[in-house]
């Protein structure tokens, strides 16, 4: 692989966990079942073995296919890992087998990764173990758990096609307050009147402005990157979110209002590679067939 030339600006930093790079269920049962020194004698026996996309392989890939355009280094991909660098080599030569320009990786043990996501300076945390990802939502980073099969396959589109829920997500759950505390027509209401009001923004509102500054270097109708904002809103709710997007200055290629209607046919025929909702049940249903990250922030997740 052709070393790709480094750049002053601080490139859009994605970490990400082993098991959610790479398909480690198999491994990961063996650990369960048979404890720590089988799984380490199971890796190293097979440290040389492929190993099969997990649920963010496809983002990856596409993520980096993006420094290979632009030429220089805008986009860096970490690995992190509960693995040990002893059971981790096995990742690594993975990581290579699949020609993933991946090089810093914190491998700790056992123990959570979480900690090194803000001194790796990661706009977004994708993994497979929910209490690592609310950490990092702790600590204001963009943060998602993959949940679904594993293999789903080469996805159709070469562009990167992200979508996004809205309240919860890219937004703050303040409107979706009002609507579990008050029910939809007062919801409806509040929005209507408060639609000059800019929303807070969410947990993903830097990662969704570092994207949207990434896309810019590109020429209009040359972007490799598409961005959607899916929900369930509806008019007259959607005057708020398209002003507050005008606000912060950020602009998604397709904005999506469903008016409570299933999300999981929208998603695929956008062709999403990764959708990101703070509803459990709405990222089981898309997870059959769309690389679902749930996001656990907000009142819907409140315990």
């Amino acid at each position: 692989m052709a070393a790709i030339p480094e750049t002053d600006s601080h490139p859009l930093t994605v970490a990400i966990s082993s098991r959610a790079l790479f398909d480690l269920d198999h491994s990961n049962e063996i650990y369960e079942q048979q404890g720590l020194d089988a799984y380490r004698k199971f890796q190293i026996e097979n440290e040389d073995s492929g190993l099969e996309p997990g649920e963010g392989f496809d983002f990856v890939k596409k993520l980096l296919d993006i420094n290979r355009v632009l030429e220089r280094r805008r986009v860096e991909v970490i690995l992190l890992s509960r693995n040990s660098a002893d059971t981790g080599l096995r990742i690594f030569n993975a990581v290579k087998a699949h020609d993933l320009d991946i090089t810093r990786a914190a491998f700790c043990g056992g123990a959570s990764p979480y900690r090194y996501i803000t001194s790796f300076g990661c706009d977004l945390f994708l993994s497979t173990d929910a209490e690592d990802v609310r950490h990092a939502l702790d600590h204001g980073i963009a943060a998602a758990t993959l949940i679904g099969a594993s293999s789903r396959g080469v996805s159709v589109s070469r562009e990167l096609r992200l979508a996004f829920d809205g309240d919860s997500v890219i937004f703050s759950d303040e409107a979706e307050r009002v609507y579990q505390r008050e029910g939809l027509d007062v919801f409806a209401e509040s929005e209507a009147a408060s639609a000059d009001e800019p929303l807070d923004g969410g947990p993903f509102k830097s990662f969704l402005q570092s994207l949207h500054d990434l896309q810019q270097e590109f020429e209009l109708g040359a972007c490799p990157i598409r961005t959607a904002l899916v929900t369930a809103r509806s008019a007259p709710a959607h005057e708020r979110v398209i002003r507050t997007l005008r606000a912060w200055d950020i602009r998604l290629d397709e904005c999506l209002f469903l008016g409570g209607m299933e999300k999981t046919e929208f998603l695929r025929a956008f062709e999403a590679d990764v959708f990101f909702d703070d509803q459990a049940q709405h990222c089981e249903r898309a997870s059959t067939h769309v690389a679902t990250g749930h996001v656990p922030h907000g009142v819907v997740n409140e315990t």
